[in-house]
């Protein structure tokens, strides 16, 4: 579990995994309005990709559908670069993984991440950006 308080960010930019986790259980600390502009987009990245899947399966953690939101940037990114942005096998583990043991929240961004590996004309910006499919926690296809 996190520390009882979060510090903050030594570099909003450029977030440690153990930062972003504790912000995640204490989000209150450092309101999405505080951070930099587009930070959703800095932070789903490689380097922190690990903590956001693991933060977006703890149904307790408060900035859950935040992480999530971030999981589905990140699917986007990869699949309409053809995975020149992000390897193509560690989201594939990903997306395994959050069908073997995620809940149905987490299950639906892997299932939309597999329709969208096969039909990538299916992307929208508002939808997997903007946190649209986060909000509304629908199946596309």
């Amino acid at each position: 579990m996190p520390e009882s308080t979060f510090p903050g960010f030594a570099n909003p930019v450029d977030p440690s995994p153990a930062e972003l986790r504790a912000w995640a259980y204490q989000p209150d600390s450092v309101p999405l309005t505080a951070m930099p502009p587009d930070w959703d987009l800095l932070v789903a990245g490689d380097h922190l990709v690990p903590t956001l899947f693991e933060l977006a399966m703890d149904p307790a953690c408060p900035a859950r559908r935040f992480a999530l939101h971030c999981l589905y940037i990140y699917a986007a990114d990869g699949i309409r670069t053809q995975f020149r942005a992000h390897s193509k096998r560690r989201l594939r583990k990903l997306v395994e993984q959050a069908e073997l043991t995620g809940d149905q929240l987490v299950r639906t961004w892997a299932y939309n991440t597999r329709v969208l590996m096969e039909r990538p004309h299916l992307f929208d910006y508002h939808d997997w950006c903007e946190g649209g499919l986060v909000r509304e926690n629908r199946r596309i296809g």
